[in-house]
């Protein structure tokens, strides 16, 4: 497959692309598009107790017969209906139908509870005891990170992370500190320039790559992202946009390609603040104007 598989710290190694489950739903329409997913090549499928969707993808997963060792498995830990870590992994395997995930994701910092270190250490005793091949994060800051480091036995082999151009810049830091301390970062949500965000910076540099190589803008951001040594976590419910995204793993891109959408990408994010603060001081003036017009109706003298 065009797409590596990349070695993690613990000696394992993960598909570098997954078909994700998130916006799927549920029901049969869900198993179908996991199916459609693992029929056309996917081999890494990636959900989470908060999708709701576990048993769907794991009747997929059965009915694809394919030998267990075939697919790499990732799924979270969601905090979902109040369950603990250790009940969790145990539905989480009984509604997917296998005897151990390949990847098991506390899927927020805020879900770590009572704090971070009491957490992990449950994950590390999931590893042990071989329910999980191994163990990682999601939506883990840089402070959150040294936190669970500071007293972890294991380390973390993943940390999956929401990652566009428009965020590149400020997600880079989790990037390299993943990178400094053998953390591979996955990428959710690449493809949101195009999809929710069009007519943006981006737009410009990926038509553009995308014309001259003769492929599709949603290819040239996967490649970006590729390019970033990520993991990627993406989805379709068309077979050929799935056919597509694993096409792009083949999909070179120049040092000039990635400084273009990385450039694009900063302005994008300048664009937003802005946007974001002006939205705000509009906000600040309607409430003083508000302010003023009830004391000049009660009778008030401000000054």
């Amino acid at each position: 497959m065009p797409w590596d598989l990349i070695k993690l710290n613990d000696g394992t190694s993960i598909p570098s692309v997954a078909f994700g489950t998130w916006t799927l739903g549920g029901g049969a329409q869900a198993t179908d598009y996991v199916d459609q997913a693992i029929s056309v090549g996917f081999s890494h499928i990636d959900t989470a107790q908060a999708y709701r969707n576990e048993e769907e993808a794991g009747k997929a997963i059965r009915d694809s017969g394919l030998p267990r060792k075939d697919l790499y498995i990732t799924t979270k830990f969601s905090g979902r209906d109040g369950l603990d870590i250790e009940t969790s992994i145990q539905n989480s395997l009984k509604f997917l139908g296998v005897d151990y995930v390949d990847l098991y994701l506390i899927h927020h910092p805020g879900l770590a509870t009572p704090d971070i270190p009491t957490a992990w250490a449950k994950m590390e005793k999931l590893k042990k005891d071989g329910l999980v091949k191994s163990i990682g994060v999601s939506n883990f800051g840089v402070a959150d990170l040294q936190i669970l480091l500071a007293s972890a036995k294991v380390k973390p082999v993943a940390n999956q992370i929401l990652l566009h151009p428009y965020v590149h810049a400020r997600q880079l830091p989790i990037i390299e500190f993943g990178k400094v301390n053998g953390i591979v970062s996955e990428a959710y949500s690449v493809l949101i320039p195009l999809t929710h965000q069009p007519g943006g910076p981006v737009d410009k540099p990926v038509g553009a790559i995308a014309t001259r190589l003769g492929v599709k803008p949603e290819q040239v951001l996967l490649a970006w992202a590729k390019n970033k040594g990520v993991v990627v976590v993406t989805s379709s419910t068309k077979k050929e946009r799935l056919e597509g995204y694993l096409a792009a793993g083949d999909i070179e891109l120049t040092v000039a390609d990635v400084a273009a959408i990385d450039a694009a990408g900063a302005a994008g994010a300048r664009r937003q603040t802005a946007r974001t603060f002006v939205g705000r001081l509009a906000v600040c003036a309607l409430a003083t104007a508000a302010a003023f017009g009830v004391c000049a109706y009660m009778g008030v003298d401000l000054f």
